[in-house]
């Protein structure tokens, strides 16, 4: 069948090309059209729990997300020309397309009490500019009087302010965040060359998009860094050029057809779907080594180019197909879980890679065919003494220390599973960044100040309309709660409608700060004619504005806002347990529910989605790689040899993990599957061989792995090689879980072809007793 399917390629190669290079090129008009993807809670499915609550959360009291935090910290903050900045500062960034408010201490405001009109009217604190130091310092005075501010603007204790920068919805969530981030860091460049103090920028929108922008950037490099690689590690094997630029056209085609299905999908380009294109560049290049190695051998044999080709296609085509299935497999497997992320990761590359083939089948035998035969010094590497001596020291070693690989073996699997006990699955919001990085360090600064810009929200549900509003408990219960958040070294003051209620009763007894605590019943009765929205507009403004924000329109549910350090999702469960208790204690179950809600708790719940996700791909990755590699040999002897080999790099990658305190993590989890559906491909190639020289030999196992180690050995160290070096370009990436991916995949490929050359004919020797003829 495929001698055939070789000699029809060959006698439609025209037409075969001329389809390629036109169905690449519509595929190129698409894949111009791919978008960075801007949401980031598709890990959890629409109908898990925590995602259902959240998506309510946010249609009762908006998204809690688009708040960009500007800190500073010193000691002249109060100083004329410094705060004369900050207003620059604030008018500046209000101006800024894309800002729907900001709130900083200069935009302060106190109420103060009109009893003609029955309103609290709120004054500014500070004006728009500063005349003199003494101005600045009775206005500085009047807003420390203010409790209300405490530990939301400023900490008084270390000197530092924050500023909030609400962002637009819409804007943040589409290509534009990167230009509405730019524009506000570009405001406070100017506030830092002016007062040469030092600004922190932290909050979610602008966490997200340094990492989105982290990813296209990265994406792009390496891209071309995986391309150059290849090129110089098939311009060092085949010594030559025309070999090199077939390859990369075959794995550049690859990429394209990538991002166009990408677009066809509708899918968009996220952390992990942006891998695919250096992937698909690894995994393409040891099709073109396979081809190419095949080619040059049987023209060595034929000096027949024509001959050679078919031979070519008629003995490496199954072979190929079989490890694009593998390695579509270890990827494809992802599309099986419920997370959307890895549903497209899944999808793209499993269609991608078998497509890899495709382009490879049809691409390189025409063009080879349009080529001269090879020279001379193009086959020298099929002679290469250093690796055809190690591949002698490696039939010795495989014919006379049985023992001693079966023992070596074990050692290192025991070793191993030691470490995997070791290993601690924990997943942080930004903790695939460099400690070093000004995200991270940023994020540092503000939970060492404010105790963290993470967002957690708790919504408080009375169970009847108005339940808010109609008793007094609910405030004090809510005021109870509130302290007990605070006690919590890992969350700031809780932001709640009881905040608002002490602001007005403050304002109410003249500000006094003494006031500045929850009102009683006797206080109701006097601030209730004040907290009343009017029908003259300005429910829109004031004290109005600030209670709705935090009871919907019901009112029977209301919120608390708390900003949280990124505590982990080890840490955040326990919390939250905590939390959980304490509410029970002090809301009546009967009475009240209390939801936890926010980006930290889609964050958890996501990074447990998807890390049970990969879990289980893996798995359903070992269970069909199996069944392929059943369906291909007829065999379950030789099936037990082929998992075996494929089996003990990944518990040794998993014991390395454990041993150098690598998390289990979604950036992390990954390496299996991958690394599973790459490695196999070595043992495929060898035993396909083994099978297809068995019959030259009489079924006489030991000369028969002789031979297939002296045909196969170069071919598979050099594929081995070039997976290693495309693999080792992610080891310079800026997040964590990648360059873990590139290293520990690296490691999984190196112990794996060293399992496949040794352990592998050992077993076959073990199991694979000589058959006589009859």
């Amino acid at each position: 069948m495929w001698f055939s399917l070789g000699k029809s390629i060959l006698k439609f190669r025209f037409f075969l090309l001329l389809l390629l290079f036109v169905s690449t090129g519509i595929m190129a008009f698409f894949a111009s059209k791919v978008q960075l993807s801007y949401d980031f809670t598709r890990a959890i499915p629409t109908d898990n729990e925590k995602y259902v609550q959240f998506e309510s959360f946010k249609q009762k009291f908006g998204d809690n997300g688009g708040l960009v935090v500007i800190g500073i910290q010193s000691e002249n903050f109060y100083t004329a020309k410094n705060f004369t900045a900050l207003i620059n500062l604030h008018n500046n960034l209000k101006a800024v397309k894309g800002v729907e408010n900001v709130l900083s201490v200069p935009e302060a405001v106190m109420l103060v009490k009109n009893d003609t009109t029955s309103k609290l009217i709120p004054v500014k604190l500070f004006p728009a500019i500063i005349t003199s130091q003494q101005q600045l310092d009775s206005s500085r005075a009047l807003f420390e009087n203010l409790p209300f501010y405490r530990g939301l603007l400023y900490n008084g204790a270390t000197h530092s302010y924050l500023t909030g920068v609400n962002v637009s919805k819409e804007l943040i969530n589409s290509k534009y965040r990167t230009r509405l981030v730019a524009d506000i860091l570009l405001q406070v460049d100017k506030f830092e060359k002016e007062t040469s103090l030092q600004v922190h920028t932290s909050g979610l929108p602008f966490i997200r998009t340094a990492v989105g922008d982290l990813i296209k950037s990265e994406m792009k490099w390496f891209l071309i860094g995986s391309l150059v690689l290849s090129a110089i590690t098939l311009l060092l094997f085949f010594r030559s050029g025309s070999a090199v630029i077939m390859s990369l056209l075959v794995v550049i085609m690859g990429v394209i057809w990538s991002m166009g299905i990408m677009v066809l999908l509708g899918y968009k380009i996220t952390l992990l779907t942006a891998l695919i294109p250096p992937l698909l560049v690894v995994i393409g290049i040891p099709n073109c080594i396979y081809f190419l190695n095949k080619y040059h051998a049987a023209f060595v044999e034929t000096n027949d180019k024509q001959q050679a080709l078919i031979t070519m296609v008629g003995r490496m085509g199954i072979v190929t197909l079989f490890c694009n299935i593998a390695a579509a497999i270890g990827f494809a497997v992802f599309a099986l879980t419920r997370s959307a992320l890895l549903k497209e990761f899944g999808v793209v590359a499993g269609i991608n890679i078998m497509l890899l083939f495709i382009i490879s089948l049809i691409f390189i035998p025409p063009v080879l065919s349009y080529l001269s035969p090879p020279k001379a010094h193009e086959l020298k590497y099929l002679d290469n003494r250093l690796l055809v001596g190690l591949l002698q020291q490696l039939e010795k070693w495989t014919i006379h220390n049985q023992k001693w690989i079966y023992s070596i073996t074990i050692v290192a699997t025991i070793v191993a599973i030691a470490g995997i006990f070791r290993i601690k699955s924990e997943a942080f919001i930004v903790d695939d960044l460099p400690k070093t990085d000004r995200i991270y360090t940023d994020l540092k600064w503000f939970e060492s100040n404010f105790k963290g810009v993470m967002p957690l929200e708790i919504v408080v549900d009375t169970k009847k309309k108005k339940g808010v509003t109609s008793s007094l408990k609910t405030f004090e219960r809510i005021d109870e709660f509130s302290s007990a958040i605070a006690a919590d070294s890992n969350m700031s003051r809780p932001l709640t409608v009881v905040e608002g209620l002490k602001f007005a009763k403050q304002a109410y007894y003249d500000n006094d700060s003494m006031s500045y605590a929850a009102p009683s019943e006797f206080d109701m009765a006097f601030l209730a004619p004040y907290l009343k929205a009017k029908d003259d507009g300005t429910s829109k403004t004031g004290m109005a504005k600030l209670l709705n924000g935090f009871i919907d329109t019901s009112k029977r549910y209301t919120r608390i806002s708390v900003n949280m350090k990124d505590v982990g999702s080890v840490r955040l469960p326990i919390i939250l347990n905590t939390l959980q208790k304490q509410a029970n204690q002090i809301f009546d179950t009967a009475s009240y529910d209390v939801q936890f809600t926010g980006a930290s708790v889609t964050f958890l719940e996501g990074s447990r989605f998807i890390i049970n996700g990969l879990k289980e791909s893996i798995l359903y990755a070992f269970l069909l790689i199996a069944l392929c590699m059943l369906y291909l040999f007829r065999s379950f002897k030789i099936l037990l040899c082929s998992l075996i080999p494929n089996v003990v790099p990944l518990v040794i990658t998993a014991g390395v993990m454990g041993w150098v305190g690598i998390s289990l993590k979604p950036s992390t989890v990954l390496i299996f599957s991958v690394a599973l559906g790459i490695a196999i491909d070595v043992t495929i190639r060898f035993l396909v061989n083994y099978k297809q020289e068995l019959r030259n030999f009489n079924n006489e196992v030991q000369p028969t792995i002789v031979e297939t180690i002296r045909h196969t050995g170069i071919s598979i160290i050099y594929t081995s090689l070039v997976l290693i070096a495309g693999f080792i370009i992610f080891c310079f990436s800026g997040f964590g879980g990648t360059k873990a991916l590139g290293w520990l995949t690296s490691l999984t490929l190196v112990t794996g072809t060293i399992t496949n050359l040794t352990l592998l004919p050992v077993l076959l020797l073990t199991f694979q007793k000589p058959k006589k003829d009859k």
